[in-house]
């Protein structure tokens, strides 16, 4: 049996399609901000509480994803959610990857 993994919470704003994390309640823009869960339970009300977002016209697909401690940053398991924290894939002038806090060597 595989051991439980922590997760995170994420969605994309509405508004303008930024992906968006899970904290207390809110939506923050950066992984590094978010809420860890690492229980199941605690991971599933913030998902179940994130559905009032969605019916507020906030947020559009809530989900969970795991993630994994590393160096002491939060790091992604799944590409999926390396190249969603790092925004737009086409530039690196643009989006998240063009701040100094981003680590290109996820």
């Amino acid at each position: 049996m595989r051991e439980a993994r922590e997760q995170v919470l994420t969605a994309n704003r509405l508004r303008d399609g930024e992906v968006v994390y899970w904290q207390g309640g809110a939506w923050v823009t950066t992984l590094a901000e978010a809420e860890i869960f690492a229980e199941k339970s605690a991971a599933e009300a913030a998902l179940k509480a994130a559905d009032r977002a969605v019916q507020d016209r906030l947020v559009v697909n809530p989900y969970l994803f795991e993630i994994r401690r590393e160096a002491g940053a939060v790091r992604p398991i799944e590409e999926r959610e390396v190249i969603r924290a790092a925004g737009p894939t086409v530039r690196l002038d643009l989006g998240k990857q063009s701040s100094e806090a981003f680590d290109v060597s996820l």
